[in-house]
């Protein structure tokens, strides 16, 4: 094989050229739209604190981020969360409530936290004591189902309102209206299937919820000494042909050879390619049947606000990792981490990193305010949540458009289409977060997958 060209160098792109190259592939070129290698993974740091534009860890359950960190040489420079405060608050009228110990996204697995939580009225926990006795789904579990169609279903319309939602919603920025619940959580869809209630599941697993799922050593959220981007660093050593600001504009095939016309006006002839972009960038240099199907994912608009405090500043105790705000409560963020008690080294001493998230499916009004008045209204929300008395020392706003892809309901299905039709394009190759997985361990899966059907 001759040439093979990955467009796109975010995580995924990054993931797919390293493969190739470990699989022997010699010619590899990587074409980056913008200025800089890793998408959304950005690190910063500034008078002493380390700030995360994008995703700030990745999780060890899913093996392949921790199995590519391990082959790059990174493993010493990985480091766990806070032990001490493992834990998380949802707000509820104004205050930070705890979650449950045990709660794991929309079911508890031990009764007695779960009995005494304020988070829920008692009515509301009534009802999602009533999925004890509830009997399954006619249709045994194999059918897809929206996220908020199964938790009403099964909890109640509290428990969607008051955890669902903020909880699924803090990963991926989604309306649970429209969410696909095979595509995302489909453990829980099992559940029914095969024990009937969510709840007797849950107790029946017992312990459910671990420190770590990935060996006693690995707590479930890792990240890098010096933050994400040290993982894109090393993939960018890669001995690839890397482009920067080069843009394909065009794709045509003719034949066994693939032509991409950039945005310089060269052509780069290759005999394989990957798209290691979103959806509807493919979707643009790709024509008819495929270009349709892929355009059928929809996308979200993030934005994260890193925002740096004195500790005095702060009245809460911030004795956990963060809350997740349910969208009832109508405020400016959909969640907020505590970074700097999350992990060690993202602050100096005597002061707090704090990192907001705002926009998403569910409140675009907010991403499309302008990062100045964006920063205002959240850092507002968290003075009257938090207790701060003081301004930040500093807010830096990342404003991700249509980056979080919406795995609506049917998208296992729109999926499997866009493979198909990718079968009848030799040579093609798809990677990203839109397809099987949005998470860092799923993309580089992703592209690493791509990899090895080019060179089969």
């Amino acid at each position: 094989m001759n040439r093979i060209v990955i467009v796109g160098g975010g995580i995924s792109g990054l993931a797919a050229a390293h493969r190739l190259i470990a699989l022997g592939q010699t010619n590899v070129t990587l074409i980056e739209a913008s200025n800089r290698l890793g998408g959304t993974i950005q690190t910063e740091h500034r008078d002493g604190f380390l700030l995360e534009r994008g995703p700030d860890s990745f999780i060890s359950e899913k093996p392949h981020a921790l199995a590519l960190a391990r082959r790059l040489g990174l493993e010493s420079r990985l480091i766990q969360t806070n032990e001490k405060y493992r834990r998380s608050f949802i707000v509820r009228n104004g205050r930070l409530r705890p979650v449950p110990e045990g709660f794991q996204l929309l079911a508890p697995s031990r009764i007695a936290p779960f009995l005494m939580t304020d988070i829920f009225s008692v009515a509301g926990k009534a009802r999602m004591a009533a999925d004890l006795f509830l009997p399954r789904r006619s249709t045994n579990g194999t059918d897809d189902e929206s996220l908020a169609s199964f938790v009403r279903r099964r909890l109640g319309k509290e428990a969607l309102e008051r955890m669902a939602q903020p909880m699924v919603g803090g990963i991926y920025t989604a309306d649970p209206e429209t969410l696909s619940l095979r595509a995302t959580l489909p453990r829980f869809l099992d559940m029914e299937r095969k024990h009937r209630s969510l709840i007797l599941a849950m107790l029946r697993q017992g312990n459910a919820q671990k420190s770590g799922t990935s060996g006693a050593r690995y707590s479930l959220f890792l990240s890098f000494d010096r933050g994400m981007q040290v993982l894109t660093d090393a993939l960018a050593q890669v001995n690839a042909d890397i482009r920067l600001n080069t843009r394909a504009k065009a794709l045509q095939r003719d034949g066994r050879t693939w032509t991409i016309t950039t945005n310089t006006g060269e052509l780069l002839q290759a005999d394989a390619i990957c798209l290691a972009v979103p959806a509807y960038v493919a979707a643009s240099l790709l024509k008819e049947d495929l270009a349709t199907k892929l355009k059928q994912i929809k996308y979200a608009s993030t934005a994260t606000i890193n925002f740096g405090y004195k500790r005095s500043a702060i009245a809460h105790p911030l004795n956990g990792f963060g809350f997740v705000v349910p969208f009832i409560e109508k405020r400016s963020l959909i969640a907020c981490t505590f970074s700097s008690v999350k992990f060690s080294g993202r602050a100096p001493d005597e002061h707090v990193l704090l990192r907001a998230f705002a926009g998403g499916a569910l409140q675009p009004e907010i991403f499309a305010l302008d990062e100045l008045e964006m920063s205002r209204r959240v850092d507002a929300d968290l003075r009257e949540l938090l207790g701060i008395s003081e301004p930040p020392l500093f807010t830096e706003v990342a404003k991700w458009e249509r980056s979080m892809p919406q795995y609506e309901v049917g998208h296992l299905d729109r999926v499997k289409d866009i493979e198909n039709a990718l079968n009848q394009l030799p040579g093609l190759t798809l990677a990203g977060n839109a397809y099987r997985g949005a998470g860092i361990p799923d993309c580089i899966r992703s592209g690493e997958d791509a990899a090895a059907a080019l060179i089969k």
